[in-house]
């Protein structure tokens, strides 16, 4: 894949690094071939030190078959990963193991005492708190001038409310960017270094390289747990009603969440509670800068119009690219045979952009309707418990920033290197104070 102009269905490799170092045009022109072959394709992962050799996976590219598949949890199931493409060390499973690793009931009872600080009440009373929120940090960028949309904006709200959420003082908001940027970002060198070397051609992972990378993801995960340790002591001893109170609180089967439990559980929570948010701000406004008929529509009508915005922003930009599934018994699944043990990758990325769902799907319209994209996940258990919360935050903070800097424009991203999160780590942007 050294020559990106020349892209053909043999250059196609999703466990390749190099490929997610394409633009993103390539990337969604390489799936469209891929859903147009006549099945899912295997994909091996490289040998890397350290793990257990990985048997690769079946890549679901299709609406159809990413929808099917969420729907059978008893067929394609979560355990014992969902988040990562290959087995992880015993010795960090307890690190990185939550509820989205787990199948029903253990998962559904869990998620139950999760979900409470998720309900609409719950999300009505923040409203207000999400909207104070963004007024500070507009107001903070209008004051610093024209920056990083990303450390400025686009991080700042969905961690600061996710934060609050769990009870995690103010002073501890940059350590928890900082870590979770590593937990997320464990490809890209910026975060833990050049791990793959492409000798040849071939891809290749050191020793060395490999216990770096596992070293540094390891401890970033541990520090995250020594933060939930500290915080669930202290909520123990004196609840105060917030997410961390409630779940170390919990009694589970007659059991309570372990220290190793309850720290994975707020590893899960503290990533993915800022990441699509996060991801979602920065794409949209880089979409309604590359877009500008797109964003005279809106402005002309927010109110009525953003909904449809917030949901093609999603589908467009897709945060998250894909999650993995590990098949439990032998089922065919649209025409396609899976034997027991198999794994799949559901690959909303793709899935968001199916011709036979999304009429033109690479054009980027807010008036899309009807929009059933995949963004937030597959329809099932799993389907993303902060869905309406990252909706509001995202209608709150566009409103905010078009209403007092309407001719805010974004420049070129610099891109995350990740098949995980599609995300942006810098984005600059420009602006008038008015």
């Amino acid at each position: 894949m050294d020559n990106p102009a020349a892209l053909t269905p043999a250059d196609i490799d999703l466990s390749d690094l190099r490929f997610w170092e394409r633009p993103e045009h390539e990337r969604a022109q390489a799936f469209a071939m891929l859903r147009a072959e006549p099945g899912p394709r295997r994909f091996a992962l490289p040998k890397v030190p350290f793990l257990r050799q990985d048997p690769g996976a079946w890549a679901l590219v299709r609406h159809a078959d990413v929808v099917a598949a969420s729907r059978l949890p008893e067929v394609f199931s979560s355990e014992p990963s969902a988040t990562s493409p290959t087995d992880l060390p015993r010795w960090m499973d307890g690190w990185f193991t939550s509820m989205i690793d787990m199948d029903d009931p253990r998962h559904a009872k869990i998620r139950r005492i999760v979900s409470r600080a998720f309900t609409p009440k719950t999300l009505a009373k923040a409203e207000h708190d999400i909207a104070s929120r963004a007024r500070r940090i507009v107001d903070d960028l209008i004051a610093g001038g024209p920056g990083d949309f990303v450390a400025r904006v686009a991080t700042r709200l969905p961690v600061e409310v996710i934060c609050d959420m769990l009870g995690i003082p103010p002073r501890e908001h940059e350590r928890v960017v900082r870590l979770t940027n590593i937990v997320v970002g464990y490809t890209d060198p910026e975060y833990v270094g050049r791990t793959v070397d492409y000798a040849a051609g071939t891809a290749r992972v050191g020793r060395l390289r490999a216990a770096r990378l596992l070293g540094t993801v390891s401890l970033a995960g541990r520090r995250l747990h020594r933060l939930a340790a500290e915080l669930g002591r202290q909520r123990r001893a004196a609840p105060t009603g917030d997410l961390t109170s409630a779940l170390v609180n919990a009694n589970i089967d007659g059991e309570r969440l372990s220290p190793r439990e309850f720290g994975a559980f707020f590893l899960l929570l503290v990533a993915a509670g800022n990441e699509t948010t996060r991801t979602a701000l920065a794409h949209g406004l880089k979409l309604l800068t590359d877009h500008p008929g797109q964003r005279e529509l809106l402005l002309a009508d927010f109110d009525a119009r953003v909904g449809g915005a917030v949901e093609e922003i999603v589908r467009h930009s897709t945060p998250v690219i894909f999650m993995r599934r590990n098949v439990t018994r032998d089922h065919e699944l649209n025409g396609h045979r899976f034997k027991a043990g198999d794994r799949v990758t559901l690959w909303y990325a793709s899935a968001n952009r199916d011709e036979s769902v999304f009429p033109d799907p690479d054009t980027f319209d807010i008036t899309r309707s009807p929009n059933p994209h995949v963004g937030f996940g597959g329809p099932g258990p799993h389907f993303c418990l902060g869905a309406n919360l990252a909706r509001r935050e995202i209608t709150v903070m566009l409103r905010e920033l078009f209403t007092r800097l309407p001719d805010i424009r974004a420049g070129e991203p610099d891109r995350l290197l990740s098949s995980f999160v599609n995300g942006y780590k810098r984005l600059p942007c420009t602006f008038t104070p008015h």
